[in-house]
């Protein structure tokens, strides 16, 4: 799988670094009040773990899904390195397979844990983006998660004026307007996946009738996408404050943001 090339790699170059834990934290901000104690939650394309292990310490019981053996591998060596390995288990699942062919032998791991029912799920900076429809994947959580039960879905947006500026200044426009497109992203080493842009609108579209949008919020409306890191490392007060101003402004500007997150409740 393509992500198995860069799993060795990934928190280093994402998740620990200051850019990465400033990101997450404006996303688990919004979980933490989503998610409580003893929940039993689904995350879909868990890369390697740190939601997991975020949610798994706050108490609640965690189905991790990834299509990369190497991240299932990784996130479920952290939870028992943690001794959380009883809160957290994780599975080798491509979504796209449940979005395109719903109770397959793939899915068995997912049927499995399904028998009590999830209480909500999330998706974390844009697994949802390698699928080109999700459709299939909301009818399959309709059927898994309970009346009422929230998701956080948190995808890459169309429009990062960040990106934009960046590149233009490089005298880079086809990268600086690359995502007026469905695109080819490179994610290292190499390897390269297809990512598509759907709007905030259009993925409420694809999850009705079965779930409702309760909120949208931009992730990374003033802090720049997760390649610009070394930027941040640099100037790391500089980007503190502008944290902080986003917290405040993120509900009034998802159209102009790196992600989004788009929060939505199962119907009863």
């Amino acid at each position: 799988m393509t992500f198995d090339a860069i799993a060795a790699e990934y928190d280093s170059s994402f998740a620990e670094q200051r850019l990465g834990r400033m990101l997450r934290a404006l996303v688990w901000e919004q979980l933490d009040t989503l998610f409580l104690p003893g929940m039993r939650v689904l995350d879909l394309g868990c890369g390697s773990g740190a939601d997991a292990l975020h949610l798994a310490r706050r108490g609640l019981h965690v189905t991790a899904l990834d299509a990369s053996a190497e991240m299932v591998a990784l996130t479920q060596c952290k939870a028992e390195v943690a001794g959380l390995a009883a809160h957290i288990a994780a599975h080798c699942v491509d979504l796209a397979q449940i979005a395109s062919e719903p109770r397959t032998k793939n899915q068995e791991p997912l049927v499995e844990s399904a028998k009590q029912g999830f209480d909500g799920a999330l998706s974390n900076f844009g697994a949802l983006n390698c699928l080109p429809d999700r459709r299939g994947l909301a009818q399959e959580l309709a059927q898994l998660i309970r009346p009422g039960g929230k998701l956080a879905l948190v995808l890459i947006g169309a429009c990062c004026p960040w990106e934009i500026g960046w590149h233009l200044l490089r005298g880079e426009p086809a990268k600086a307007l690359r995502r007026r497109d469905n695109t080819t992203a490179h994610i290292g080493h190499g390897a390269t996946v297809r990512v598509w842009y759907p709007s905030p609108t259009q993925l409420c579209s694809e999850f009705a009738p079965w779930f409702r949008p309760l909120a949208l919020r931009g992730v990374g409306v003033l802090l720049p996408p997760s390649y610009l890191a070394p930027l941040v490392a640099h100037y790391p007060r500089y980007f503190e404050v502008l944290a902080g101003i986003e917290r405040g402004i993120a509900w009034r500007a998802t159209n102009w943001s790196d992600h989004y997150l788009l929060i939505l409740e199962k119907c009863l």
